[in-house]
């Protein structure tokens, strides 16, 4: 399952999650990439969805343990609002937030 969840972060999680955090903070929404914001928008928001059904039934991505899928996870899912994405929207991602960051030793990626 961890493996399931770093392969869900690399292949349909990070590719519109940050690339959204990057058009919108670091290249502030030119006018030709909005069409690749708006895409990222619609699958970012898909990606969410899955995170928010699994943390809905357990407190970790893999269940009860925190874990490397967590962390892999967590990266720019806590900066997913710096993207245009409104984490109000899934209360289960934003409690899953508080938990890994009570994990001792956490460092934001901001650092």
């Amino acid at each position: 399952q961890v493996l399931q969840w770093q392969f869900f972060e690399q292949y349909s999680h990070e590719p519109y999650i940050a690339v959204a955090r990057f058009i919108q903070l670091y290249l502030g929404m030119p006018q030709d990439r909005l069409k690749e914001y708006e895409d990222c928008q619609v699958r970012g928001k898909k990606a969410l969805r899955v995170m928010e059904r699994q943390l809905q039934l357990t407190p970790f991505l893999v269940g009860e343990q925190y874990s490397i899928a967590d962390i892999a996870l967590y990266a720019y899912t806590h900066v997913a609002h710096e993207g245009g994405f409104d984490l109000a929207a899934y209360p289960g991602i934003e409690a899953w937030i508080k938990r890994v960051e009570a994990q001792p030793g956490h460092v934001t990626m901001l650092g």
